[in-house]
This record gives structure tokens, C-alpha cells and sequence, in this order.
């Protein structure tokens, strides 16, 4: 038997796939990336020595690939992607092909690309969505990261 929730589900999927997201602009700053080193005890001098960052060709500090990996949360927050009706909860289900391409500098800005590439069920009230994500940095043609990212909603 096919209830309203079935067809929100089915609408929302429909309209929901093939669109892209985009968030806010956010920077990535010296305190950021320090803060992130002390978390993760990874002070490599890349990320908190400006002058050792620059005697190896940098333009200065840049921050950890998984700093950058871990701002996609807050920028989908921000990039307002549409919640699935009647969720009630929503796990990080994993990433596939995490690619970090360019560096994120001390002091740039960002923001999250989130492409609706699949939402599939997988049992009774679970679906799993691929958001195929990419991380701009603003003034530069290559993206900090790619990746697919994917989340497991319950209803």
C-alpha cells in the first residue's frame, strides 16, 4: 500500500537528483589551521611555519587535505541542501574517490559544491544518498577536493 510519505519520498528524489548545491564563501585562516594541527597532533611546518612553508616554494602556510575534508559539513549546511522528508536521523555513510588537488592556502576562501548524484533505497525508510562534492578556492581554476560523499537517512 503506497502512503503520502512514499510519494513526498519519491517527489523529493525526483526533483532532488542532478541538482547542485553551492555554499557560502568561508575562510580558512591561520587560527583554523593551527587549531586543526593541535587536534590532530600534525604540526608538520606546512601547516604552522610560514617562513619554512615559503623556503620550500609555498606562497606561505596551506591547510591539511583533512581540515579541508572536514569543512564539508558546514559548507552543506550552508549551501542549504534540501533535507529528505521525514527523515529522522542521517549518518555520514563514507567517502569514495577523495582526491585532494590543490592546496588551501592561509587565508583563503572556500566553498562546497554539493551535486545530487544518486538517492537509492536500501530497505524499508533508508535511503542512501551521493552527493558528488568539490571544494573551489576562490581565485584559483582547480578544486581543493573531490569527492563522492555518502549519507545514510532514516525515517
Amino acid at each position: 500500500m503506497k502512503t503520502n510519505a512514499d510519494d513526498a519520498v519519491k517527489d523529493w528524489i525526483a526533483q532532488s537528483q542532478g541538482r547542485t548545491y553551492v555554499s557560502d564563501w568561508l575562510t580558512v585562516d591561520q587560527s583554523m589551521i593551527s587549531r586543526f594541527a593541535d587536534v590532530t597532533q600534525d604540526w608538520t611546518f606546512l601547516h604552522v611555519d610560514e617562513d619554512a612553508a615559503r623556503a620550500v616554494g609555498l606562497e606561505g602556510t596551506i591547510a591539511h587535505g583533512f581540515l579541508s575534508l572536514s569543512l564539508l559539513s558546514v559548507l552543506r549546511e550552508s549551501a542549504r541542501t534540501p533535507e529528505l522528508p521525514g527523515i529522522a536521523k542521517g549518518f555520514n555513510y563514507g567517502l569514495d574517490g577523495v582526491r585532494f588537488l590543490e592546496p588551501v592556502s592561509s587565508g583563503a576562501r572556500v566553498r562546497g559544491h554539493f551535486s545530487v548524484a544518486e538517492i537509492v533505497g536500501t530497505g524499508p525508510g533508508r535511503y542512501r544518498q551521493t552527493l558528488r562534492v568539490s571544494v573551489e578556492i576562490e581565485g584559483r581554476e582547480r578544486p581543493a577536493l573531490v569527492a563522492d560523499w555518502l549519507i545514510m537517512a532514516m525515517t
